[in-house]
C-alpha cells in the first residue's frame, strides 16, 4: 500500500501567468515568485511553494502533487504500482528540479486525473510573509489542504484511489439534484494526517479538471477578510459563505484563473482515525453555502 502523507501542492496552467499572480498575492494573501524552469511559485507556509502555475493555451488543473515520508516509502510506493499492473513514468530532470524534490513519478487514474508522488521536499528556510497580512495558512503535516477531482469513471476511479493510492473513506455524500434521477457520488478520502479529507471524488465531468482546491487560515477574521478583497478585486463567488456539515469546515468558494473553485476556511475538523465512524450525510452544509451564486 502507498503511504500518501499530504497534497503537497498541485499544479495548474494558464494563459497569462500575471492573473494568477495578482490573484495569489491581491485575493489569496500569498506569495509569488519564478519557478525555475518557468512559471510560478505560490508560496502559503514554509515551503518554497505549495501552488506551481505553468503557462499554457488552456486554463486548467494539471497534477495533484502526493508527499511520501521518505526514500523507502518512495521504493515501496513503485513496487506497488509494478505489483499492480500500473503504468508510472518518471518525472523528467527538470520536473525533479521544478517540484524540489528528491524523486517523482506521475500517474493517471481512471477518469483522466493526474497524480504525482515525490518524496523529499527542499526547503529555503525563508519564512511565509503575507502581502496581505495572513498570519498563516494550516498546512504541516497535513499538506497544503485537500483537492476535489472529477470521477466521472467512479467506480474505477475510487477503487483506483483506495487500492492503488492507499485513501481511505472519511464519508460519503450522494447528492440528488433530481428525485426522480439517480444520486450523483461525492466521496470524500483521508490518507496519513488528521486532515478529514486530502482527497474527494465527484461523479461528474469538469472542463477544468478540478472541482475545487481547498485552503485553510487560522481564524475567521481572515475569512472575512479574504472575503472582502474578492469583492474588491471583482473576483466570482462561486458559493455563498457556509459551514459543511461532514468536515465542519466555514467557507466560502471564488473562482481561480485557472478556471476551478477555491474553497477559502477557517476550522477544519481534525480527526483520530482510530475512532472515526464514516458515515453518509444528507446535505452539504449546516449553513449556507449557495452554490447558485455561481451560476447566475
Amino acid at each position: 500500500m502507498i503511504d500518501i502523507r499530504g497534497l503537497s501542492y498541485f499544479v495548474s496552467q494558464i494563459e497569462n501567468l500575471s492573473h494568477w499572480q495578482r490573484y495569489a498575492e491581491d485575493v489569496l494573501g500569498m506569495q509569488v515568485r519564478p519557478a525555475p524552469g518557468g512559471g510560478l511559485y505560490v508560496k502559503m507556509d514554509e515551503r518554497p511553494f505549495r501552488m506551481l502555475i505553468l503557462e499554457g493555451p488552456e486554463a486548467k488543473y494539471l497534477a495533484s502533487g502526493w508527499e511520501l515520508a521518505n526514500e523507502p516509502a518512495f521504493q515501496a510506493a513503485l513496487e506497488h504500482l509494478t505489483a499492480a499492473g500500473i503504468e508510472w513514468q518518471p518525472g523528467t530532470d527538470a520536473e525533479i528540479d521544478q517540484r524540489g524534490v528528491q524523486a517523482l513519478v506521475k500517474l493517471t487514474d481512471p477518469s483522466g486525473n493526474c497524480h504525482e508522488l515525490s518524496w523529499g521536499h527542499r526547503s529555503d528556510c525563508l519564512p511565509f510573509i503575507s502581502p496581505q497580512g495572513v498570519p498563516r495558512f494550516i498546512t504541516g503535516d497535513m499538506g497544503l489542504g485537500h483537492t476535489v477531482l472529477p470521477a466521472p469513471n467512479f467506480d474505477a476511479t475510487l477503487a483506483f484511489a483506495k487500492d492503488v493510492l492507499g485513501f481511505q473513506l472519511s464519508d460519503i455524500f450522494n447528492f440528488r439534484p433530481d428525485a426522480s434521477a439517480p444520486p450523483i457520488r461525492i466521496h470524500f478520502l483521508h490518507c496519513q494526517n488528521a486532515r478529514h479529507h486530502s482527497l474527494a471524488l465527484a461523479e461528474y465531468p469538469v472542463p477544468s479538471g478540478c472541482v475545487h482546491v481547498m485552503v485553510e487560515v487560522d481564524s475567521m477574521t481572515e475569512v472575512g477578510r479574504a472575503h472582502d478583497r474578492l469583492h474588491a478585486h471583482d473576483v466570482s463567488l462561486s458559493a455563498t459563505l457556509g459551514q459543511h456539515l461532514n468536515d465542519r469546515m466555514t467557507s466560502f468558494y471564488m473562482k481561480t484563473p485557472s478556471g476551478f473553485d477555491l474553497e477559502y476556511g477557517f476550522g477544519g475538523l481534525q480527526v483520530d482515525w482510530a475512532e472515526h465512524l464514516a458515515f453518509e450525510f444528507t446535505r452539504v452544509s449546516i449553513w449556507g453555502h449557495d452554490f447558485s451564486v455561481g451560476h447566475q
